[in-house]
């Protein structure tokens, strides 16, 4: 049972991590395009909806996470008023929901196999 108890407090950790993976790729892609004004709160609000779109996109057979993930970067970037083409903007969604999750899911994994769960 203790082995169960911290499983889901580390899965809850890594879903903290997995966010604040996403929100410091989304403040790296604003300021190099050259963002300087609020770029902390515009990165909050570019991860905000980025999590919530791979969130969404986990339930429909994980497939969905790099789909509706990149999609809600885009949609939210064009909100910004960030001088990047349309296809740029999701192929730089796609890389910062690639990148986040790749390195959540081997963190994850690794703990998994730290307290024997795999």
């Amino acid at each position: 049972m203790f082995y169960r108890l911290i499983t889901v407090v580390g899965g809850l950790v890594f879903v903290i991590v997995l966010f604040a993976l996403i929100w410091f790729f989304c403040k790296q892609f604003l300021l190099r395009h050259g963002v300087q004004e609020q770029v902390s709160d515009r990165a909050t609000v570019l991860a905000t909806w980025t999590f919530a779109g791979i969130s969404v996109g986990l339930v429909f057979a994980v497939v969905g996470s790099f789909v509706l993930g990149p999609w809600a970067f885009y949609r939210t970037l064009r909100g910004q008023d960030v001088s990047v083409s349309d296809g740029a903007a999701i192929w730089w969604g796609f890389g910062i929901v690639v990148a986040a999750m790749a390195i959540t899911a081997a963190g994850f994994f690794g703990f998994l196999m730290l307290v024997g769960a795999y």
